[in-house]
């Protein structure tokens, strides 16, 4: 039998509350990345908005006050896009599109945030992990609730393995719950996941990586621990590696799953008095974990920052034109550097990058994924107290991004929280501009929940459905959504 070093060798290198400072101080505690000085990254240009179009009335990506005054907002923005369905009235961190062995297509979402934050909130709106039932995009229907401990509250753990056909998590935050791992089988039934095993082996939970061969699944905690698990048998998982003084975010990886791409939220810089001191990207050779090697931990390749960092989320590969990259964002400002502490309404906006990783030791940014509302000359400007702005888990910040395919992917879209779901046009990675976006605020005191609902809060990981030209997203304060793109960006799905 050939092993996994055999098949390597073989294959190409290619005012807070309470609530919300545990889960953003404690959860992420020392978080920061000050900015390392050098020329100020661009926003990408503006869509050109075809027929159909609710555009914004103020600069790329701002929602202002004087739209919730004047009764526009509940019209909620679009540009060359249109929702085809909604569902629910909350959302979380990821959404996975699936299609399982029967030939049932289903999505699957998480449904909080924050828990407990948001438990009263979710008890009229549903708790766990939403399943569903999408072959008729224009009518979702709910077939399951996954309420197993990871599934209420996975925080930004959920991750799909389509080759396996296996959805898992582990339970995160409160800084940090015990990282119990929750895996199920959605093979067989996508519509009604059979649960596999529910085990402490993810030590302590916030963030995740799954290897391409779905044998490992990886748990962060952002408070120092990173886990390898080995599910190949997923009904007996088995912590393989425990690695302490790392504070990583999400973890992605190379086609061959032998190269780590993790965010790092970086170490306390008692010099500089940053909380978290160099934030970036960390690159590692994970291989001879995944060959099972007694005692091997993974071994840093390179790190690197960049201007203006606040705090990495995550880094999603792909490869364009024979080269490889990874799709970077940064999530909401630099909250815990000393600016940070001092002046949050200036502190920075990391947002997204394009970096070439060709070179796993020598990385380097091509390009900037930004929108003008993220800007230093604006945002501590009059858009800080527009609904949602002045929220430091919320505001006009990036979340996460995601690509429909890692081969030659021309399209990516990001939630970018108070901004909606954004859509880029990468075939020149060099040269990204938006191309469409969809933007739902909610009015605050719309409706009667706790924490009260302020304008969008798009968080989640989007999943794509390129056979009918759509992308689905949550927005945490309205649920999820179908978003079909229309004008002819479609075409960059084929």
């Amino acid at each position: 039998m050939r092993t996994r070093a055999d098949r390597r060798r073989g294959m190409a290198r290619l005012g807070l509350t309470v609530a919300v400072a545990v889960t953003v101080l404690a959860g992420t505690l020392a978080l920061s990345g000050q900015a390392q000085g050098g020329r100020e990254a661009q926003p990408v240009p503006r869509a050109d908005c075809g027929d159909g179009a609710r555009p914004e009335t103020d600069i790329q990506g701002r929602v202002p006050a004087a739209d919730y005054a004047s009764g526009r907002v509940d019209r909620g923005y679009r540009c060359n896009a249109r929702a085809v369905s909604h569902h629910g009235s909350s959302g979380g961190f990821k959404v996975h599109r699936y299609t399982d062995a029967r030939g049932q297509t289903c999505a699957f979402y998480d449904s909080t945030l924050v828990f407990p934050r948001d438990l009263v909130y979710n008890l009229t709106s549903g708790l766990g992990v939403v399943v569903l039932a999408m072959d008729n995009p224009k009518r979702p229907r709910q077939t399951a609730t996954l309420t197993s401990p990871a599934m209420l509250s996975p925080h930004e753990s959920l991750l799909l393995n389509e080759e396996r056909g296996l959805l898992a998590a582990t339970l995160g935050t409160a800084a940090t719950y015990p990282g119990i791992l929750d895996v199920y089988d959605v093979r067989t039934d996508c519509r009604h996941p059979r649960l596999l095993s529910s085990t402490p082996s993810g030590l302590l939970g916030h963030e995740s990586g799954f290897a391409p061969d779905g044998r490992t699944f990886w748990t962060a905690s952002t408070s120092g621990t990173l886990v390898a698990i080995d599910v190949s048998d997923p009904s007996s998982p088995l912590p393989v590696m425990v690695q302490p003084g790392v504070n990583y975010h999400g973890l992605r990886f190379s086609a061959d799953g032998d190269t780590m791409y993790a965010a790092n939220i970086g170490q306390p810089d008692l010099g500089s008095l940053d909380l978290m001191g160099r934030t970036g990207l960390d690159v590692l050779d994970v291989g001879r974990v995944n060959d099972r090697v007694p005692g091997a931990v993974p071994t840093v390749l390179s790190k690197l920052t960049w201007p203006g960092a606040s705090i990495p989320q995550s880094a999603e590969p792909f490869t364009q034109d024979g080269h490889d990259y990874v799709l970077e964002m940064d999530e909401f400002a630099d909250l815990f550097s000393l600016k940070g502490v001092a002046d949050l309404a200036n502190a920075p906006v990391g947002a997204g990058r394009i970096i070439n990783v060709d070179d796993p030791r020598h990385p380097f940014v091509v390009s900037d994924l930004r929108l003008e509302v993220h800007q230093a000359d604006v945002h501590g400007g009059e858009q800080f107290h527009d609904p949602g702005a002045d929220f430091p888990a919320q505001g006009y910040a990036g979340h996460y991004c995601s690509v429909p395919t890692r081969d030659e992917p021309r399209i990516a879209g990001c939630s970018m929280i108070a901004s909606g779901l954004r859509l880029f046009d990468i075939s020149d990675v060099e040269h990204p501009r938006e191309v469409a976006y969809f933007n739902k605020p909610q009015r605050p005191g719309s409706r009667p929940t706790f924490p009260d609902v302020a304008g969008a809060y798009a968080m989640s990981a989007p999943a794509w459905d390129a056979e009918r030209g759509s992308v689905w997203f949550t927005d945490a304060n309205s649920g999820f959504y179908d978003v079909k793109l229309t004008n002819g960006v479609a075409r960059l799905l084929r």
